[in-house]
């Protein structure tokens, strides 16, 4: 499938957004993290800018997008729809709880709205995923590890942005939130590992015979293309990124998003220092976004089986 670079944007923008939203409703709800002053204010506001910018970046990818609110009316029967509608949705408990910190105002609401925004967080991002995950067409993403993956993705870039808020903040130290994305990078690596040897292993279930029910003659394949100038369907479905290319950007995923972030977190805990934690967040937005580049990419879509894919 062909990375489209406002999908990528949304999808990673918007995860480390709501990651954060998810660890500080958490931390607020529970009277265990940054409080009401400038980092958690900072904090809570970066995650709603994050999130933000995520959503609008999504409507880019449209045709018309200022057609995009008609998605919220699918609700019942489309991912995208419920997304929209939890995203929206979230902003809601999200907004009332920034405002009681800015204006000191229902401090008594806040871990009640924090709790609802974490939940919506968790919600939002699951449902992200599922409208990837729940496409049959694409082997791909139609797995059941698409949406744990992105889950555990949104939980580690949202502790790392974190975690600089709350090594500032009255009680210095990097503290739980470092632990907590140290926790989420190993989670989140050992689910990304064990989602590319499941693609890889898998030789796809559609084949080129089942696709023009010629199979009871033979082996199929096309004598001439379909078309004879690139269309639609070969520009945004026919996308491939060659083996060793792929695998050379697992390796710096690997590298770039989990183990050296990791590290730079350990080494901040280890130490009682927080200076180690400012170029992980770079080194781990670097690595989310080829991550999600690759997503797309390695995607074959069973339309192409019409176009010489023996397999998809």
């Amino acid at each position: 499938m062909h990375p489209a670079y406002s999908v990528i944007l949304f999808t990673t923008a918007s995860g480390a957004g709501y990651g954060m939203l998810f660890w500080l409703g958490l931390a607020a709800a529970l009277g265990a993290g940054p409080g009401p002053g400038w980092t958690g204010i900072a904090a809570l506001t970066l995650a709603l800018a994050l999130v933000t910018l995520g959503l609008l970046s999504s409507t880019f990818h449209l045709g018309h997008p200022e057609r995009a609110w008609r998605a919220l009316s699918q609700w019942r029967t489309s991912w995208l729809s419920r997304e929209g509608v939890l995203a929206v949705a979230t902003y809601l408990p999200a907004g009332l709880w920034w405002l009681a910190w800015v204006t000191g105002l229902w401090a008594g609401a806040v871990p009640l709205l924090a709790g609802l925004a974490a939940l919506g967080a968790v919600a939002t991002v699951w449902s992200t995923a599922m409208i990837y995950a729940s496409l049959r067409t694409v082997r791909q993403w139609h797995r059941g590890d698409v949406g744990p993956v992105y889950l555990a993705l949104a939980a580690a870039t949202g502790a790392l942005g974190l975690a600089p808020f709350a090594a500032a903040g009255p009680a210095a130290g990097p503290g739980w939130v470092a632990l907590a994305g140290l926790a989420a990078l190993a989670v989140a690596a050992a689910l990304k590992w064990r989602y590319w040897a499941g693609i890889d292993a898998d030789p796809g279930r559609f084949t080129a015979e089942q696709a023009t029910g010629l199979g009871a003659l033979g082996r199929v394949r096309p004598l001439d293309p379909p078309h004879t100038q690139p269309n639609f369907v070969m520009r945004e479905m026919g996308y491939s990124v060659a083996r060793r290319h792929a695998l050379t950007l697992r390796r710096g995923v690997m590298l770039g998003l989990f183990a050296l972030p990791g590290a730079l977190v350990a080494l901040a805990l280890a130490l009682g220092a927080a200076w180690p934690l400012i170029p992980a967040l770079p080194l781990a937005a670097a690595g989310v976004l080829t991550e999600r580049w690759l997503f797309f990419a390695e995607a074959e879509h069973v339309s192409q089986l019409y176009y010489g894919r023996a397999r998809a």
